[in-house]
């Protein structure tokens, strides 16, 4: 045998043994097991881990945009017609998330922290100036104001009063700036003199620059990695006690800036949203590539914001059989202070056609309405994020002869506070009138055989002892009554 020969068998013999060992170790899934446990080993919330950091503080920038309907036949809804609508928009922010007070529990298998979240003005990325552009849209504290009293005829009446004295309507028109940072509103302020625990300044994200939700416990993956991020404890508390069900009121899921690593297309992912005062869950969409990067899109359905007809889970999310909405909208007024506010996804997208068919202006379209995470499927990164909420008041139209029969009351009620001197006046009067005659009634009974009596003893010793006796009686029997 040459040697040529040789180097040939050599090679063959060498290809065929790395063949066997390659399909050995690829059915054995050696290597891949030791990656993966590497990975879940790195991808922990301990200090010195690979993703700690990011997760104090998130270096890709998060921008929150701000988009309002402006309303523009205020008077036209109120006699009756349809509203109609105008999107203005976007107000975009950067939004800063920054983990504080970041400790360690459990022997390092959970980490307590509060995420403060501060917004800063991008006028490069909106359409317009927020102090200076103007939103007609519904009054939403008068409304609230109203719902809170509406079962209650004088309280009611008297907010009216309240709101006629200060020419305020079921409309309001603010500046962007003051829509969402807050201004003193008068209703408000009305009532605060009264009850100091009503704040008199309204906006929807009052207080919420540079402020945090509350403390919050997530499992740190250490001791499984399926819970990496998974929170733990919201306030302090491991479930909620909003709703009317034990699964409406558990705390599911991430804050959804964390997922655990090698994820499934066929599992649901939950995110629990203080803003709505629920978990949600999302499920696998359609693979996507994001800067070359392979994600899987993972989109809340229909189910998430279903009607309990269409979703019988969700009837715990019913505070009461009446307050229970068709599909699409969820209402959230047990942590929003008892506010008439209703959450949705933009122009009611995957909600009922009822909804969207109300109001003239709205046009839901899937790739500017809907909320997705790209995730990358290896390490539960998200890639790119779009989380979409709309904020809406629930309003009642009542009936023509509800509403005259409360104006009618109402009417009576501003008639009896207009007049109210007068009808004081004439109770003092009548009760004047009374007392007169009372002491007419009591002169005629007793004063004659007193007097008699009286006089008879001072005619015989001083005749001005009779007028002092006579007083002194009377005052003497008024006040042994």
């Amino acid at each position: 045998m040459t040697q040529r020969s040789c180097a040939v068998y050599g090679v063959g013999i060498v290809c065929a043994h790395l063949l066997f060992i390659g399909i050995g170790l690829f059915v054995a899934q050696v290597f891949q097991t030791v990656i993966h446990n590497r990975l879940k080993k790195e991808l922990t919330l301990t200090e010195g881990s690979r993703v700690f950091e990011t997760w104090k503080n998130p270096p890709p920038p998060i921008f929150m945009q701000y988009f309002f309907f402006n309303v523009t036949n205020p008077d036209e809804f109120l006699a009756g017609a349809k509203p109609f609508v105008s999107q203005v928009g976007p107000y975009t922010y950067r939004e800063y998330r920054l983990k504080e007070n970041v400790t360690f529990l459990e022997n390092g298998t959970r980490v307590a922290a509060y995420q403060c979240k501060t917004f800063v003005f991008l006028p490069e990325r909106s359409v317009g100036d927020p102090d200076i552009d103007m939103i007609t849209t519904i009054n939403i504290p008068a409304v609230a104001v109203m719902n809170k009293v509406k079962d209650s005829f004088w309280k009611s009446s008297l907010v009216a009063i309240w709101m006629n004295s200060l020419h305020v309507g079921m409309f309001m028109t603010h500046s962007v700036n003051e829509l969402l940072w807050g201004f003193k509103d008068p209703l408000m302020s009305r009532i605060h003199t009264m009850n100091p625990e009503i704040d008199e300044y309204f906006g929807l994200m009052y207080k919420k620059n540079g402020s945090n939700d509350g403390e919050v416990v997530y499992h740190t993956g250490e001791a499984d990695s399926m819970d990496y991020g998974r929170i733990a404890r919201f306030k302090g508390e491991s479930k909620l006690s909003l709703w009317t069900s034990e699964q409406s009121n558990m705390i599911n899921g991430t804050d959804g800036s964390a997922f655990h690593p090698l994820l499934s297309k066929k599992e649901r992912l939950y995110i629990f949203s203080p803003d709505l005062c629920r978990s949600i869950f999302m499920e696998f969409e359609k693979d996507v590539e994001v800067k070359g990067l392979p994600a899987y899109r993972f989109t809340p359905p229909r189910d998430v914001l279903a009607s309990k007809e269409e979703n019988p889970a969700n009837e715990g999310f019913c505070v009461s059989p009446k307050e229970c909405l068709g599909s699409g909208v969820l209402k959230v007024s047990v942590c929003k202070k008892g506010a008439p506010v209703v959450v949705s996804f933009p122009h009611f997208y995957l909600g009922e056609e009822k909804y969207t068919n109300a109001i003239e202006g709205l046009s839901p379209v899937r790739e500017h309405h809907q909320t997705y995470l790209d995730l990358n499927p290896t390490t539960g990164v998200p890639i790119r994020a779009s989380k979409k909420a709309q904020i809406n008041i629930l309003i009642n139209r009542i009936s023509d002869d509800t509403s005259a029969a409360k104006l009618q009351k109402l009417l009576l009620m501003v008639t009896l506070v207009s007049n109210f001197p007068l009808i004081i006046v004439g109770l003092g009067v009548l009760l004047l009138l009374v007392f007169i005659c009372l002491i007419v009634c009591e002169r005629k009974l007793k004063v004659p055989l007193t007097c008699v009596s009286v006089g008879v003893q001072n005619e015989k010793k001083n005749p001005e002892n009779h007028i002092v006796g006579f007083f002194m009686n009377l005052f003497a029997n008024y006040g042994g009554k």
